[in-house]
């Protein structure tokens, strides 16, 4: 039987393997990619804690942060083929030398 703990070792799992992403970044692609798993290690735990509690604020929490993941999505991603565009790489060392 699968049980709270179960699911708060797999959220922390994730939110590790996010977080291990996020201090590696190399480019702008894997940061998103590693933020997303950050807020879904969030909500897996945030739903986890309502299920198991029987309440559904952990649950709403949860498609506030989804939403608000959504966006973040659309405006980097925009934001990221702008910055393609303009230099050609997507590495994080390329934006250590912005000039104006």
């Amino acid at each position: 039987m699968i049980t709270l703990n179960h699911y708060l070792i797999v959220s922390s799992i994730l939110f590790a393997i996010g977080l291990v992403g996020i201090i590696r970044r190399k480019n702008l692609l894997m940061l998103f990619f590693a933020t997303e798993i950050l807020l879904n290690a969030v909500n897996i735990g945030l739903a986890a804690i309502s299920n198991h509690y029987g309440d559904l604020t952990g649950q709403m929490f949860a498609f506030f942060i989804i939403a608000v993941a959504a966006s973040e999505v659309a405006v980097g991603l925009g934001l990221l083929i702008l910055w393609y565009k303009r230099k050609g790489t997507i590495n994080l060392d390329s934006l250590q030398s912005m000039k104006g």
